[in-house]
């Protein structure tokens, strides 16, 4: 019979100890810039799907308000901006409205806008609102804090959309009321 040294019985299972050791302190340094990335690829996605909710939302709100369409609630017509409002609230599909900070409301973040069709200033009051002027609808004042700690920095994904189209003759005779 072949007698076999102790140390050298001794030294693989120490290599091995040693090697599960390594094996544990790559994991630990690989482990969070992998996850880091992952991480910040998700939070970067869901930054530019609020981004896409907001434009297709006030875009659709355009689209609305040319139509010079209004909405009904409980039977009651609203006015033309509250029609376009609630326009622009539903296609965001809430995913805008945990963007807010807690004391406001989406209708303070969605501006309506009437331009004259020819010097392209703002236009106020009655009429504003009729064929030809542009319309312009946009969400401001919205921001996406950042889920990835170590990328955050100091600043959030601010979101803003605005769309703007020609306002169509009103099928009623003349413009809604706002």
């Amino acid at each position: 019979m072949r007698q076999v040294c102790p140390t050298c019985v001794s030294r693989p299972i120490a290599r091995s100890v040693a090697q599960r050791g390594a094996t544990m302190v790559e994991l630990a340094v690989t482990l969070l810039p992998f996850l880091i990335f992952v991480f910040a690829t998700i939070d970067f996605g869901v930054a530019i799907l609020m981004q896409n909710t907001a434009q297709s939302a006030v875009r659709a709100g355009v689209r609305y308000a040319i139509t010079s369409r209004i909405s009904t609630s409980g039977g009651n017509p609203l006015g033309q901006d509250a029609s376009i409002k609630g326009i622009v609230k539903s296609q965001s599909m809430g995913l805008l409205d945990h963007l807010l900070p807690y004391s406001e409301t989406m209708d303070d973040h969605i501006d309506i806008t009437f331009y004259d069709q020819v010097t392209l200033q703002p236009v106020v009051g009655l009429g504003s609102n009729r064929a030809g002027n542009i319309v312009q609808v946009s969400v401001t004042g919205l921001s996406h804090l950042w889920m990835v700690p170590l990328v955050r920095g100091s600043s959030a994904f601010r979101i803003l959309a605005s769309s703007a189209d020609v306002m169509e003759a009103s099928p009623i005779g003349g413009p809604p009321a706002r």
